[in-house]
């Protein structure tokens, strides 16, 4: 398993030694989605897929966070926004709006484009270069504004 893997595992094994409560469910549960995630690709995943089953947690994360503030459960939210907390630490730092930006102009010069119907050609590049570090709606909000402008 890779690095990440370890980290994982090393975080779960604290929080047994720990007793921490909290932390050690959201693990268990991180550990689960990935050993699930292993079966279905019949084989070891890559950090960058381990990061996919991270962020998709995460969002349902957010999802369960909504829900339970529309049915009036606060204490139930905020179990889930510590959750959340704990998995964003396994993630890279995420990336600011302004190195985004730069690396969205940066981007555009390269692939020469002009207009909005160029927004996939820049798309790609510009999320394989931010490997996970910005959510993709943000980057195309941020493609379209400059394509447009």
């Amino acid at each position: 398993m890779s690095s990440l893997g370890e980290q994982i595992d090393a975080g779960f094994k604290e929080a047994l030694k720990s007793r921490d409560g909290v932390r050690l469910s959201i693990l268990r549960l991180l550990r689960t989605s990935l050993k699930n995630r292993e079966v279905e690709q019949r084989g070891p995943l890559e950090e960058s897929e381990i990061r996919t089953v991270i962020r998709g947690l995460i969002r349902q994360g957010q999802e369960a966070v909504e829900q339970f503030e529309k049915g009036g459960r606060p204490e139930l939210a905020e179990k889930e926004k510590a959750e959340m907390e704990i998995l964003k630490g396994f993630l890279p730092p995420a990336a600011s709006e302004t190195e985004i930006r730069a690396l969205v102009d940066q981007v555009i010069q390269e692939v020469r484009a002009v207009g909005p119907q160029d927004l996939g050609r820049v798309m790609k590049p510009v999320l394989a270069r931010l490997a996970g570090r910005a959510e993709g709606q943000q980057v195309r909000t941020i493609v379209q504004e400059q394509l447009t402008s």
